[in-house]
């Protein structure tokens, strides 16, 4: 019988944890997570509201091996109700870009971009933003990593970004803007800063976790 594309996206998916036993990464306890400085991503961000500046961003995204990657929803708290995903945050080397899928559809060039098995897109829950992203357009993700799964296969126990950032990385991330209405027409610096630092981090965690 033939697999369910759903089936298919997640067997396309790298499973670190066959890599062999490594020795277990020690965690930081509550009080020392909330004793570490906060840090935000300072480079470049790009907004991506139109065609123009989506090309541009494509053009130097397809050139990367490794992405951060995450998705920003606006959040329902009526039960059973859910909403797409709203922005699409791709951290390279040198730049942050974040794609407004209110002003630009989920088409075949950003499918196709996560799509591309020779790039890796890391981030913590990859497999349930990719399928909300799936609902867009199908597609089939290659070359997603999530953080957690690395970091179970490490023998910890943290495995949301913010805790992985402060376990691995030394820093606290804000997660302040988590809940704001991520479809405004015009994202506040809060919401434009926290998206990219999302991105960022879990760009930095695959490299550290590598």
């Amino acid at each position: 019988m033939p697999r369910s594309r759903s089936a298919r996206a997640q067997s396309s998916l790298p499973d670190p944890s066959s890599r062999g036993a490594v020795p277990p990464l020690p965690e930081l306890s509550k009080e020392d997570i909330n004793a570490l400085p906060i840090r935000a991503y300072e480079g470049d961000i790009r907004l991506i509201r139109d065609e123009e500046a989506l090309a541009g961003a494509l053009e130097s995204l397809r050139r990367e091996d490794l992405l951060g990657f995450d998705t920003e929803t606006r959040p329902i708290f009526t039960k059973g109700k859910t909403c797409p995903p709203a922005l699409l945050q791709l951290a390279a080397h040198d730049c942050v870009y974040l794609v407004q899928l209110r002003h630009l559809p989920f088409d075949e060039r950003l499918a196709g971009l996560l799509a591309d098995p020779r790039i890796i897109k890391a981030g913590v829950a990859v497999r349930d933003d990719m399928l909300a992203l799936e609902r867009l357009r199908p597609f089939v993700p290659a070359g997603a990593v999530d953080l957690a799964v690395l970091a179970k296969a490490r023998g910890m126990k943290a495995q949301g970004l913010r805790n992985l950032a402060a376990n691995l990385l030394g820093f606290r991330i804000s997660k302040s803007a988590q809940c704001s209405n991520w479809e405004k027409d015009e994202l506040s610096p809060q919401q434009i800063r926290y998206a990219a630092t999302d991105a960022w981090v879990g760009r930095e965690l695959y490299a550290h976790l590598s």
